[in-house]
């Protein structure tokens, strides 16, 4: 029997990668411990949600249909030129809208439904992983483990403890975001109707729009280029929402529901993703610009990725072996190098008014494309993928 002090799997962060890595381990039969150093429910940007996470959540046995938005699919609008495309989401898995204090807090509490020792406002501040197991430190006690995992965010403890957090350029800068309570109007209902997410271009970015439960509306202005300096945070969210003639008929009547928050530098990889008895889930192993919603998605399936290694390291007496996750890291790097390089060509390439609003021309490439927006990214006969992934590989 473990001491009250020593589990089998320690995890650091309890976000949507920790809880689900904790859960999924907890399911095989481990003692796994969960350390969270805020408390839910806590705000988190990142709504919209991609298809191919319903298969984790349904291996968590949660049901994301509750109190969330069913999403049809994403909408890019060009509102200068006229164009627009719509890519349908709805197959196989659904997907929806959804309040992310509502939804970690529920994955949370679902860990420990299933097992999971978890623990709020306890941070955990070092940590040594070495061939004979781990020892954690936090702010109000020491553990020892079998293994440490962390999923500590963008605060990146183990990236930033080994200095292997490296900056993605030529992406989104910052964001500047809202949320609003919207009037009922013949345009907001059509909207709630559809659950779609709308991208706005923009001469600087582009323009996130969406649509949760209850008429609310998430609004997000993403920077990217060069913009007008004399122009400050609010400012500058105010002057591209006013000039954007579908953000101003979505917003007539509409209350402020949420202050502005800003988020910056937010695209990163970690080159140090696992080790010795040490892996790292979502966003400690790095984070993408979120024009295609990627972030929820790669969490659960780092974490999923990481738990059933994990497992079949357990098993065989191999969890000590500093390589243990190099396979699984390699598929991991398939999807995230993917996403990253139609980020990058979405503002390089103008990959939107290129490629994007010309597919309706060949089902084909719009079927490729969809299915990259769905989070389906280890597909064999996916040729747009390839050839973003022999173009050019920018991953550490």
């Amino acid at each position: 029997m473990p001491t009250p002090n020593h589990y089998d799997i320690i995890v650091a962060g309890g976000g949507p990668a920790g809880s689900t890595a904790a859960t999924l381990l907890a399911q095989y039969g481990y003692q796994v411990l969960l350390l969270e150093q805020g408390e839910h429910p806590r705000f988190h940007i990142g709504e919209s949600m991609l298809p191919k996470a319903e298969p984790i959540m349904q291996r968590l046995g949660i049901d994301w249909a509750q109190n969330n938005l069913p999403k049809s699919g994403a909408d890019f609008i060009d509102e200068k030129s006229g164009k627009h495309i719509y890519f349908p989401l709805r197959g196989k898995y659904r997907t929806f809208q959804v309040e992310r204090s509502v939804l970690d807090e529920k994955l949370f509490n679902n860990a420990t439904t299933q097992g999971v020792t978890a623990r709020q406002n306890e941070k955990v501040t070092t940590f040594n992983c070495d061939e004979s197991g781990v020892t954690v430190h936090s702010d109000q006690s020491v553990y020892q483990g079998r293994y440490f995992i962390d999923a500590t965010g963008r605060n990146a403890l183990s990236g930033k403890s080994h200095q292997s957090i490296n900056k993605l350029d030529n992406l989104g800068k910052f964001a500047l975001y809202k949320h609003y309570h919207l009037a009922n109007t013949p345009k907001t209902e059509q909207l709630f109707t559809t659950g779609n997410i709308e991208i706005l271009l923009t001469d600087i970015g582009w323009i996130w729009c969406i649509p949760l439960t209850q008429q609310r509306l998430s609004v997000g202005l993403i920077v990217q280029k060069a913009y007008p300096t004399e122009l400050k945070r609010e400012a500058l969210f105010d002057h591209y929402i006013n000039a954007s003639p579908r953000m101003l008929e979505l917003l007539e009547g509409a209350e402020l529901w949420a202050d502005l928050r800003i988020e910056a530098d937010f695209s990163y990889v970690n080159s140090r993703r696992y080790g010795q008895r040490l892996a790292c889930c979502g966003d400690a192993s790095g984070f993408l610009d979120p024009v295609f919603s990627s972030g929820f998605f790669f969490a659960l399936k780092t974490a999923e990725l990481i738990a059933d290694r994990l497992h079949e390291g357990f098993q065989t007496g191999t969890e000590a072996d500093p390589d243990l996750h190099a396979k699984t890291d390699e598929i991991y790097q398939i999807g995230f190098q993917s996403m990253h390089l139609m980020v990058e060509r979405f503002y390089s390439s103008n990959l939107v008014h290129n490629l994007f609003f010309e597919a309706d021309r060949d089902e084909r490439v719009k079927q490729e494309i969809t299915a990259m927006l769905a989070g389906d990214l280890w597909l064999d006969n996916n040729q747009f993928q390839q050839s973003l992934l022999r173009g050019r590989n920018k991953m550490a």
